[in-house]
């Protein structure tokens, strides 16, 4: 049910919903984890994606009524519209997934192992809106059992002809489809994370929706009616979306009534690029889901540095010299007016008083703007602080002492670094760290 894009109209979704299910993937070869508490498994007859989770001796929670479900890679980029895409996805990006495409063509799995304690497969993914369009890039999966937990580290290696550097997307880190019995979806997203502060059940709004909100302890869950489910912890993303399609409270792994999670974030995928990311499968109840993500509990606090990673940092009226990434961002500033933007985050104010910025400026002007976002509060001129630079494209470690602003308190979630009012061909900046504390100390 490949029906959670923001970009894509309920209306479609609906139709989706409903035509969809005339191709159940069936099940294939499959390859599995057991250590006694939970089992896992992967298809690889489709792409080698999870199509099996449950607790010891319970029954399978994942859901693979049509090939956009299941547990699965899934990523996003340029060009819109991309290829000859079906009519009902007419609009849609360059977007493969791990287990196949909307006519029902299978990814292919091109490598695997299993030595009882990890499982790894790597596969071609198809593109979702395409026929038969296998994606130039391929998927890696490496999984291990921890407790009642799946460890999942992902893997995009891409190597498409197409070099042009698109603009960033959401991306599905992963995507997260359950059985209809597993329909109260669960968060936290409040004000107070980490002090064991009430959760919040997310309303659905008619078959199928998705929600979006900010997930201030990183996880969501899916429960079924006993309080038993899954559980899934992203620890450095803050931005999730999910709902539930379908009757909700009955309904096996290739039933209709589904549940989805997706951790979300903007990212800049190049022609070139190997994109690794790292989530946890919680099976358990509530209290299980929330003691595992306490004692993982993520650093929170703003500290980039740009060796070889953008660090989930994206651009507007701007670009860079692209992947590798070699010691900093080398941004463009030729755009109207060029925007460096880092990730959601959630930090307190009291607790960063001054913010490092060291980069080589070649831009027209004498100042800089540091902006930060609030709960609520987009970055705007109100929630901002002014610095001079030198533009001798020298690197240099500027100094912006947010002590003094009168918006600089309470949560922060967000900043976002304007290197110059307006862009010209000539402009750029090379940065190199954007930090709470100075590493050159």
């Amino acid at each position: 049910m490949k029906s959670h894009r923001s970009f894509f109209s309920n209306a479609k979704v609906a139709l989706f919903f409903a035509a969809g299910l005339a191709a159940q993937a069936q099940s294939g070869d499959m390859s599995y984890l057991d250590n006694g508490k939970i089992r896992i498994g992967v298809d690889l007859s489709l792409g080698g994606v999870i199509t099996y989770l449950s607790a010891e001796a319970g029954e399978n929670i994942i859901n693979s009524a049509d090939l956009g479900r299941q547990i699965q890679q899934s990523y996003y980029s340029g060009p819109r519209p991309y290829g000859e895409a079906a009519p009902a996805w007419k609009n849609w990006p360059w977007n493969p997934i791990g287990t196949g495409d909307y006519y029902h063509n299978r990814a292919k799995v091109i490598a695997r192992s299993n030595n009882g304690k990890v499982l790894y497969t790597k596969s071609i993914p198809m593109q979702w809106a395409l026929n038969n369009v296998p994606c130039e890039c391929t998927f890696e999966s490496w999984i291990e059992l921890e407790g009642n937990v799946a460890k999942v580290r992902a893997r995009l290696n891409n190597n498409r002809p197409d070099h042009t550097q698109y603009k960033a997307y959401d991306q599905e880190l992963p995507a997260v489809y359950t059985n209809g019995t597993h329909y109260h979806l669960v968060t936290y997203d409040g004000e107070e994370p980490f002090t064991g502060a009430p959760i919040r059940e997310v309303k659905t709004v008619g078959p199928p929706a998705w929600n979006n909100w900010v997930a201030t302890e990183n996880w969501a869950a899916l429960l079924n009616d006993a309080g038993q489910g899954l559980g899934v912890f992203h620890p450095d993303v803050f931005q999730l979306k999910g709902g539930f399609a379908g009757k909700p409270g009955a309904g096996g792994p290739k039933d209709g009534p589904t549940g989805y999670i997706s951790p979300i974030r903007q990212e800049i995928l190049d022609y070139n690029i190997q994109y690794a990311y790292e989530y946890r499968l919680i099976v358990g109840d509530l209290t299980q889901i929330r003691e595992y993500v306490y004692a993982h509990r993520p650093v929170a606090l703003p500290d980039y540095h740009f060796q070889n990673n953008r660090l989930h940092w994206i651009y507007a009226d701007a670009s860079d010299a692209g992947y590798p990434i070699k010691g900093m961002l080398r941004v463009r500033l030729d755009g109207k007016a060029p925007r460096v933007i880092g990730p959601p985050g959630f930090w307190k104010a009291a607790d960063v008083r001054k913010l490092y910025v060291r980069a080589a400026f070649r831009t027209d002007s004498k100042q800089a703007t540091l902006r930060w976002s609030a709960p609520g509060k987009p970055f705007s001129a109100e929630r901002a602080v002014v610095f001079p630079v030198v533009n001798d494209g020298k690197l240099r470690t500027y100094v912006v002492d947010l002590s003094q602003a009168s918006e600089w308190r309470g949560w922060i979630t967000g900043l976002r670094l304007d290197p110059v009012a307006e862009g010209s061909a000539q402009a750029s900046v090379d940065i190199q760290f954007i930090s709470y504390r100075d590493a050159k100390k």
